[in-house]
């Protein structure tokens, strides 16, 4: 079934982000994963940890279905930990692969009545409904994967679209 329209450009910048992300940590070095400009940053293996959290909370509280318990450290407000042992860069591109194709069966089995219910607690919907409540998450993941084309740009490499 096709994305509603309410939900299409959110689910293209979805979609756009993943295909980002991978552009943007093709190159990377396990080492520069954990990388970060000062001591009050995130590097990309938090970044991508995060969004992945992030995802897993939405496709949970709309109706789909995906799990991973590995990702606590990375839930909203929570803090880097310079000691703690992340999630190797593939694994963390498996899972993104794995919360990829959950996300896109969620959004794509959403009908226009769950669209329009009220907003599941957590980040704000900008008209209270379901609907806005994915495009707001659409707009945090993409300002994340910003952050990790910055990281990139910081530890030598080329831009991701330019």
């Amino acid at each position: 079934m096709p994305v509603p329209a309410v939900i299409a450009c959110a689910a293209g910048e979805f979609a756009q982000n993943t295909g980002s992300l991978q552009k943007a940590v093709a190159d990377l070095t396990p080492e520069q994963w954990l990388g970060r400009p000062g001591d009050h940053s995130n590097h990309v293996t938090w970044i991508v940890g995060h969004v992945l959290w992030a995802r897993q909370a939405l496709i949970n509280r709309v109706g789909g279905s995906w799990s991973c318990p590995d990702l606590e450290p990375f839930a909203r407000s929570a803090k880097l930990d310079a000691a703690a042992s992340y999630p190797a860069p593939d694994a963390l591109l498996a899972l993104w692969r794995d919360s990829a194709a959950a996300l896109d069966a969620t959004l794509s089995a959403l009908t226009p009545e769950a669209l329009a219910a009220p907003a599941p607690p957590g980040p704000p919907s900008p008209d209270g409904k379901v609907s806005g409540f994915i495009g707001v998450l659409a707009w945090h993941e993409t300002y994340h994967l910003g952050q990790i084309a910055y990281l990139r740009s910081w530890l030598g490499h080329s831009g991701v679209f330019g």
